[in-house]
């Protein structure tokens, strides 16, 4: 048997290539399917499943494109009634693949479909779990998330369902059985994953908070549901596409792949209201850029970051990229549905510039020259990092503003005001900056290389420590 992980950094998400005897299966496969399919032809397997352990909110699967050009059926668990052909499994099904057993285990609680699905090898012995967001390593999904699509379920009720699944369905389990879940650290499905990306179920039962055999049903409600931060914006429309389908991945990728010259470009952001998304490094960014464009880096969380702050998923989109990245790009906004990219910019910012169009820049100070302004001069330090990071150590009177919540919270912020902006290396200030000037807030100063080269500097009077695991 060969079980392999493919996990995306950018989104902390775990997919799943399974194969015995010459069929394969796939768990929770991103949106651009063709890698699986090519996975499979490698050794000659016919891929026979897609296996969705719930409907995910944090990015567009991969399971209807991939069902089609292979002749997978695609299995949920109970519960689950998308608007596509499917094959719905019951509680304890087994299912054949090549030499290997799939158990499909319903672990209703992060939601009311979640399903897990247990693999036993050849020989008949259970190997492996493939947990979805029932049970991360560290940590267990958020019960939140489907009560913003069922009304009549609380957060309450679910993490209620998610005690019982662990304890009946999970925890009986073998010590030795490998835990393979959907997402790791830096996934906003959880709250306190583990950098590890999978472990063995017996370790889990003594390190996962959510595991005690001590806790009560109620102590259990009461941790899983403390602390939890609202959701991104982007998340039940992920949800609803994963439903009801979506336009092809081929489709989506033709659509944004049009080379537009600076003049085409131009006339289509005027005529579209299209946002201009600038991927490129935000030390290149704040140098030059179109004005009104927003920056998000591609060699960062990108997609996240985009489904957090383009409050709309169908908002029109026009790409600056880095020479021969567009695709890329395109690719990555896809897996959380933003499908609306109009194009890129050919020849990126240079072929603007040289076209002899406006441009604009975001002012940029060194932690060097904040350290001396601050000794003769009161300023107003903006920090966009996390509350928690925030609250584990800043800049003395430093104000706090995440960048998560800045369509939420950005009118706290004066216009005629100078602020100078960090966030813990410097890709999260220029986002901030680059929308913030984008809404006409002018008087914004970045500050290069962030926290880190603040506390490098030491000239600059930070609070004291607090180790983040400490804070709620």
């Amino acid at each position: 048997m060969i079980i392999e992980q493919i996990y995306t950094g950018c989104l902390a998400q775990g997919a799943y290539y399974i194969e015995s005897n010459g069929e394969a299966a796939i768990i929770d496969p991103l949106r651009e399917f063709r890698p699986y399919m090519e996975r499979a032809a490698k050794t000659n397997a016919q891929i026979k499943f897609v296996f969705e352990t719930h409907f995910h909110a944090d990015f567009v699967s991969g399971h209807i494109d991939l069902a089609k050009e292979s002749g997978a059926k695609i299995v949920y668990g109970p519960n689950a009634k998308p608007d596509f052909d499917f094959y719905g499994a019951k509680d304890g099904e087994v299912l054949q693949l090549g030499g290997a057993k799939i158990k499909v285990l319903h672990t209703p609680g992060h939601t009311m479909e979640s399903t897990c699905f247990l693999v036993s090898d050849e020989l008949g012995k259970e190997i492996a779990l493939f947990s979805g967001d029932t049970l991360f390593i560290g940590d267990v999904g958020r019960p939140d998330l489907a009560q913003k699509l069922v009304s009549e379920l609380t957060s309450e009720m679910l993490a209620g369902y998610l005690f019982d699944s662990l304890r009946n369905k999970i925890m009986p389990l073998s010590d030795d059985i490998i835990v393979y879940p959907a997402h790791g650290a830096g996934s906003a499905c959880g709250k306190n994953m583990s950098k590890e990306t999978t472990d063995l179920l017996g370790n889990q039962k003594k390190t996962n908070y959510a595991l005690r055999t001590d806790m009560s049903k109620d102590e259990f409600i009461s941790e899983v549901t403390d602390g939890l931060l609202p959701p991104p914006a982007y998340f039940p429309e992920n949800v609803m596409m994963n439903i009801h389908g979506y336009d092809s991945f081929d489709k989506v990728m033709e659509r944004g792949m049009q080379a537009l010259n600076p003049d085409a470009f131009e006339l289509v952001a005027n005529e579209t209201g299209a946002v201009i998304l600038d991927t490129r490094a935000p030390q290149d960014f704040v140098r030059g850029f179109i004005p009104n464009a927003i920056n998000i880096g591609i060699d960062g969380n990108f997609a996240p970051w985009v489904g957090t702050l383009i409050p709309d998923i169908k908002q029109p989109i026009l790409l600056i990229t880095d020479e021969g990245r567009s695709e890329e790009v395109l690719t990555r906004l896809s897996r959380v549905g933003f499908d609306g990219s109009l194009g890129y910019l050919e020849g990126g910012f240079k072929a603007w510039k040289n076209a002899g169009k406006e441009t604009d820049e975001i002012r940029s100070i060194s932690a060097e020259d904040l350290a001396r302004k601050m000794k003769t001069l009161p300023l107003t330090i903006l920090d966009v990092r996390k509350e928690n990071e925030f609250l584990s150590e800043h800049v003395e009177e430093a104000i706090n503003l995440p960048l998560d919540y800045i369509n939420e919270n950005f009118t706290c912020i004066e216009k005629d005001k100078t602020y100078f902006v960090h966030c813990a290396g410097g890709y999260r200030s220029v986002i901030f900056n680059s929308i913030m000037r984008a809404r006409g807030y002018h008087n914004l100063v970045d500050v290069a290389g962030g926290f880190k080269a603040i506390k490098e500097n030491g000239n600059i009077p930070v609070t004291t420590f607090v180790c983040p695991s400490t804070l709620k």
